[in-house]
């Protein structure tokens, strides 16, 4: 690095800490004790970490606490920010009247440069190998190049910052120069380590050349860089190169004014300083107006270390108690509304589903009793009509057929079709049962397979019907036969006999004997007939008697087990309906205890948040007391 003709620049020490010193001397060459008394906002800086802790805002909390840090460490930080070539590093290089940045169309700075105070000039890279952490944080490489070589090389992977340092008076103080890179596209690296390092900034340089007003872009970066840090100072380069810089100075401060920006606004020319500081020229240099800059640097920032302090502190504290205040006064202002809703609507559904239990134990007993009606009913309707059928099967069986020839087959048949009539009804009963219990279930609010029961119907349902009584049979002997016969052919002698007579014949002949014979033939056929009618008919009624003593033993035991499945279903689904209407009122009776504590829990809290409100309100009053921006705060 060349050296340079180094204008007079009048350092003044900082006190950043604003630690003061009472001196005083107590006899003997080394008898001086010094007290110390801590700053202002050290206090209030210490009571807002507290309340960030108590609010569980880590975030907050590290933030405060590396503000902390920076402003109990004795150097002051001053930033150069702005947009891309706007000539921040030439800035940088005037104010020291040594080219430690490099310059140029085709450079650009790309990490934050520190510039401060060493008696030898020397230069280093810093590396980090984790990918978060402030650029404040212990490095984990420190790399020394040559100065002139830090711009290119600061572009290689993890370096966090670069370091420079170099034997200047207005860095004796404990000054440290930050040039930045250009802050362009928000989404860039490069912006973000702009910002960034504006975190940890005491006093800020915004730069803008003359060759424009401030645009809406830089109004907006003023704005944000203001929030963070409200010692800023706007500076107007490049005038060497503008005629109507004044013009454009004029406007740059009705903008700023409109927009209540309370900022100096200085134009410099970093040409004509470096030019001067080689020549020597004092007039020169009066003209580049960086005298009025070294001015404000070293009274408004150097001389003015604890205010500048205060005025951070008060801003970065400000800032967490705000965001501490908004959800603490949105939760008082709710009064907690979503809990408590909450709560309330499991009470009102509790007591609703009570409500809706009730209403349908009414409407299932109604289907019980309405179903089984049915039932019982459709199943005697089919038992009846299964045994008319059998019935018909009788009479037109015995229509023909003689019962005294195989009345044990026709036994054994109808015994096999009533039993079999018998379980196709059992079975249909059973079918029957098992979906009136299932159409019961579905009336309960919550329909669960396990409400149906497994067996409603008793194990000794059927008995064994009677026996089929076999009917009286009479029998058509020989001498029967022989005396019917006799009758039958005596009226035929004696008809066809009389007949003859009249033709001289006489009354015994072979035309009366022959027509006795038929006679005697056809009334054994009309007896044998008429026999086996009436064999026949008493087969019929011996079936029917049969049939109606099955029909009316099975149809009442059809009755007894739909009236027994309906008590067991009633006991079943009362028994379940007891026992969900106790679980649900047990349910409501804890969520009525619920609203209760949950309201005791709303009043206490509502009185601690109040108290804590008006506790973070106090710190605040205290905060703005520091010189911090006015906001409105109430409870």
């Amino acid at each position: 690095m060349s050296n340079v003709t180094v204008l007079p620049n009048c350092p003044i020490p900082s006190n950043k800490t604003g630690i003061a010193f009472e001196a005083f001397t107590q006899g003997g060459e080394h008898g001086t004790m010094s007290q110390v008394m801590a700053p202002p906002w050290l206090d209030v800086l210490d009571e807002t970490i507290g309340a960030c802790v108590t609010h569980r805002r880590p975030d907050l909390e590290a933030r405060l606490r590396e503000k902390r840090a920076q402003q109990l460490d004795p150097k002051l930080r001053v930033l150069v920010v702005g947009e891309s070539k706007q000539g921040k590093s030439q800035l940088v290089n005037a104010l020291l009247n040594a080219p430690v940045c490099a310059v140029g169309d085709d450079i650009t700075t790309t990490v934050p440069t520190f510039v401060q105070h060493a008696d030898t000039p020397s230069a280093a890279l810093v590396r980090n190998a984790s990918a978060g952490g402030s650029i404040f944080h212990t490095p984990t490489e420190r790399i020394a190049v040559p100065i002139d070589q830090v711009t290119k090389q600061a572009a290689a992977q993890h370096v966090v910052r670069a370091e420079i340092g170099i034997p200047r008076a207005l860095l004796d103080s404990g000054l440290v120069l930050i040039d930045t890179p250009g802050v362009g596209d928000t989404r860039s690296a490069h912006t973000a380590s702009t910002f960034a390092t504006l975190m940890q900034a005491d006093a800020v340089l915004m730069v803008s050349d003359a060759t424009g007003e401030l645009t809406a872009a830089e109004m907006t970066l003023l704005k944000k860089v203001m929030e963070a840090c409200p010692n800023v100072t706007v500076v107007v380069t490049k005038i060497d190169l503008v005629p109507s810089w004044r013009a454009v100075v004029e406007r740059n401060r009705a903008l700023l004014a409109r927009a209540g920006v309370r900022a100096k606004l200085i134009p410099v020319s970093s040409a004509l300083r470096l030019r001067a500081a080689k020549t020597g020229d004092q007039r020169l240099n009066a003209e580049s107006g960086f005298p009025e800059l070294v001015s404000c640097v070293q009274s408004d920032i150097v001389a003015s270390a604890d205010l500048l302090a205060r005025r951070a502190v008060a801003v970065v504290a400000s800032s967490a108690i705000t965001q501490l205040v908004t959800p603490l006064r949105e939760e008082l202002t709710a009064h907690d509304s979503s809990r408590t809703v909450a709560t309330i609507s499991t009470l009102q559904e509790a007591q609703r589903r009570v409500d809706e239990l009730r209403r349908r134990s009414a409407r299932w007993q109604n289907v019980l009793n309405d179903e089984m009606a049915d039932l019982i009913s459709d199943v005697e309707y089919d038992l009846r009509d299964r045994t008319r059928k059998i019935l018909r099967e009788v009479d037109k069986t015995y229509d023909e057929a003689d019962p005294a020839i195989g009345w044990d087959k026709f036994e054994q048949w109808l015994e096999d079709n009533l039993n079999e009539a018998a379980t196709t009804n059992f079975a249909w009963l059973m079918e029957r049962a098992e979906w009136v219990a299932a159409k019961v279930a579905r009336n309960f609010p919550v329909y669960r397979e396990d409400l149906i029961p497994g067996s409603v119907l008793p194990d000794d349902l059927l008995e064994p019907a009677s026996k089929l009584e076999k009917p009286k049979i009479e029998p058509f002997s020989v001498p029967q036969k022989l005396f019917t016969g006799l009758r039958g052919s005596y009226g035929g002698v004696l008809m066809f006999g009389l007949v003859t007579s009249l033709a001289g014949m006489p009354l015994i002949n072979v035309i009366s004997l022959g027509a006795g014979a038929l006679f005697g033939g056809k009334s054994i056929l009309d007896e044998s007939d008429q026999r086996l009618k009436r064999r026949q008919a008493a087969a019929k009624a011996a079936a029917q008697r049969h049939v109606d003593d099955f029909f009316m033993k099975f149809s009442k035991d059809v009755r007894d087990s739909g009236r027994h499945i309906q008590r067991s279903l009633r006991n079943h689904f009362s028994t379940l309906a007891e026992e969900l209407q106790e679980t649900l009122l047990e349910s409501a009776r804890s969520a009525k205890r619920a609203v209760q504590d949950d309201q005791t829990e709303r009043e206490r809290r509502l009185r601690e948040g109040r108290k804590e409100l008006d506790r973070l309100v106090t710190l605040y009053k205290r905060v703005q007391a520091l010189g911090g921006p006015a906001m409105e705060l109430t409870a």
